[in-house]
């Protein structure tokens, strides 16, 4: 199993209160349509040592370079990392309770994604095909 990258633009897990079954207000629409992206794709966490990076795209006002500038720098402003996380783990368990130990971060990106890299392929620091774990 190697690193794995799905295109899946993140989202942040919203405050939800029962309104929100019959209230169909567009934040919640939107996360819910990334819970079943995230299913759909098969999508799998280990229960612990899982390393997740969501890549959030550039904002499309911003000039040829800052785009250049900012591609893989750390997302240092809203949505939370762990929102982002909270929406990704509800989307993949049902429960998420026996999760213990995931390291996550946020950097920017040309377009949103998910990478996921659980305990089996990281060996040593390394990936299994040979290249190194940023």
């Amino acid at each position: 199993m190697d690193c794995l990258e799905y295109p899946i633009v993140p989202v942040p897990k919203p405050r939800m209160t029962q309104r929100d079954v019959w209230q169909k207000r567009p934040v919640v629409v939107r996360y819910r349509i990334f819970c079943d992206e995230v299913r759909n794709t098969g999508l799998v966490l280990s229960e612990s040592d899982s390393v997740v990076v969501f890549q959030l795209p550039m904002p499309k006002s911003w000039s040829t370079k800052k785009h250049v500038e900012m591609n893989g720098k750390p997302h240092q402003q809203k949505p939370e990392v762990d929102n982002l996380l909270k929406a990704l783990m509800d989307a993949v368990f049902k429960d998420d309770c026996k999760v213990w130990h995931v390291t996550v971060s946020k950097v920017w990106g040309t377009s949103g994604k998910i990478t996921v890299m659980s305990p089996e392929t990281r060996i040593n620091g390394k990936i299994k095909n040979g290249t190194t774990n940023k």
